[in-house]
């Protein structure tokens, strides 16, 4: 009922008190229930619209929140990841030298090294996982520096205190990748004992061999000797620490690509290790012990890079934890 109108018919009662009470009593409730039922509607009408816009702004809020949703998982990238934050990451270590393998936005046993390298070199924990640390890192620094500036424009510096090796081409860094030298633990072959040592020292790549290759210091694949009976090779196990019998191990992939880029009479620089003897005092398979420069003796390696700016990564929050610190050696296991 019109507002008007109830208003009226509330007058005349008012005036008209000759109407009978049960007259003047049903006009009451008549104009009661319209009032209420007019007051309901717009309450209902009123809720609507704040239904309405509720939904609308909930819809809204939603489509915003799966748009800006992180792309790194909270504890960071590792094996197994794939996607767009895995392909920057990748573009980033390719750009700074590190190995990663092809860069196709899969994190697979190339980017696990070549993370592992990168945190080898800026001293952060060893895990081949792509944490905050690492992410919140990679955008803001650049190629590592050399140890040896003037060790020759082509040669090989292996870092024992960082376990890494840098390949330098016309006097440019080609490639740094992570090592696995001399564990400095006792271990004996056929009765005969031996601490597994990586002297220190000068060297030149004089030998190599294609393929598999087994000796007292283990199994060596694809290895370039510089040291008697000591080589760069690949191995399946190159973990976060010193682990070899006194080789110098490469990841498997590297080993592949890696004698291909140093010919015989690449210099070789060990650094930051004694002068000591090869274990067994094992030679070449072609029976020599190469021809060494002047051996070193322990150096203090120069924590130098260059800084540039980079990408920038969501950064997770994440705790890591580090390898284990052992490791056994016995007859036959890889070098």
């Amino acid at each position: 009922m019109d507002e008007r109108v109830s208003g009226t018919l509330c007058d005349e009662m008012r005036a008209n008190t000759a109407l009978p009470q049960r007259v003047l009593a049903a006009l009451a409730v008549t104009i009661f229930a319209t009032a209420c039922s007019n007051s309901g509607a717009e309450e209902a009408r009123s809720a609507s619209r704040k239904t309405t816009t509720t939904s609308t702004s909930t819809t809204t809020t939603s489509t915003t929140s799966t748009t800006i949703a992180p792309i790194v998982a909270p504890d960071g990238l590792g094996q197994g990841a794939s996607g767009p934050a895995v392909m920057e990451l990748e573009t980033q270590l390719a750009a700074q030298k590190y190995d990663p393998g092809k860069v196709d936005g899969r994190y697979d046993l190339a980017t696990f090294h070549a993370v592992m390298t990168f945190q080898k070199i800026h001293g952060l924990k060893r895990t081949g996982r792509a944490t905050s640390d690492v992410l919140n890192k990679i955008g803001n620094v650049g190629a590592p520096g050399a140890l040896l500036p003037g060790g020759g424009a082509n040669r090989v510096e292996v870092d024992l205190p960082r376990q890494i090796l840098q390949l330098f081409k016309n006097g440019q860094l080609y490639r740094v990748v992570d090592v696995a030298t001399g564990s400095g633990k006792r271990y004996c072959v056929d009765g005969e004992c031996a601490t597994a040592v990586t002297p220190g020292g000068s060297f030149k790549v004089f030998f190599r061999r294609n393929g598999l290759r087994v000796s007292r210091l283990g199994k060596l694949w694809n290895p370039l000797y510089f040291n008697g009976g000591i080589a760069i090779h690949g191995a399946p196990s190159v973990p976060a620490y010193p682990a070899s019998h006194g080789c110098v191990r490469i990841p498997m992939y590297v080993s592949e690509w890696f004698p291909g880029q140093v010919p015989n009479g690449t210099p070789v620089y060990v650094i930051g290790g004694s002068k000591a003897a090869v274990p067994f005092n094992e030679a070449a398979p072609d029976g020599t012990k190469g021809t060494a420069g002047p051996a070193s003796t322990t150096t203090t390696v120069p924590a130098t890079t260059t800084t540039t700016k980079g990408g920038v990564f969501p950064p997770p929050n994440t705790t890591t934890t580090t390898a284990p610190p052992t490791t056994t050696t016995t007859s036959g296991v890889t070098n």
